[in-house]
């Protein structure tokens, strides 16, 4: 007869669900947590940083904060577009402060089950794309769930800016 520690240890843990923003780069889906997610405005002016990596695309002010704005297609490799009526700006809050996202078009907010959620293929998973930790079955569709942290760049490569002098200079 099992135990029951035994018994709870063979039982398989159901995922708890996701509640994510689902937005769109080019023709693909993607979805980031919605407790990282600050806000979502219509693309607004950007003031270009010289010598930065070609997908930080530079900082904006923000209602009097100044918040660096990365082009999340060139982030992920992915050809950058023009930008349209759709595209916007999904603020998120990292452990080393606010950054804009740029994206194609925001779509949905939703709480998607545990058990529509796969853990990405190895032969996937590379390097470049750290940021991707799980895959999304909705339908008809596949969403890539990002993980934050894999998308910005580490600590020792910074691209936060919160003096309003830099845009002085």
């Amino acid at each position: 007869m099992a135990t029951k520690s035994e018994t709870q240890e063979s039982t398989p843990n159901v995922a708890r669900e996701e509640h994510v923003v689902i937005f769109r780069l080019a023709d693909e889906y993607y979805a980031l947590d919605i407790q990282t997610v600050q806000e979502i405005v219509r693309m607004q002016a950007i003031t270009a940083i010289p010598g930065t990596d070609a997908w930080v695309e530079g900082i904006t002010n923000l209602r009097g904060r100044v918040v660096p704005v990365i082009e999340l297609r060139r982030r992920c490799g992915i050809a950058a577009g023009d930008h349209s009526q759709e595209t916007r700006i999904v603020v998120v809050s990292s452990t080393n402060g606010m950054v804009g996202l740029i994206v194609d078009a925001v779509s949905e907010v939703m709480r998607i089950p545990g058990e529509q959620i796969e853990p990405p293929s190895s032969i996937v998973t590379v390097p470049e794309n750290a940021y991707l930790r799980g895959i999304a079955k909705l339908g008809d569709r596949l969403v890539s769930l990002m993980e934050l942290d894999g998308v910005l760049p580490s600590e020792d490569h910074e691209i936060y800016t919160t003096d309003e002098s830099a845009l002085a200079a």
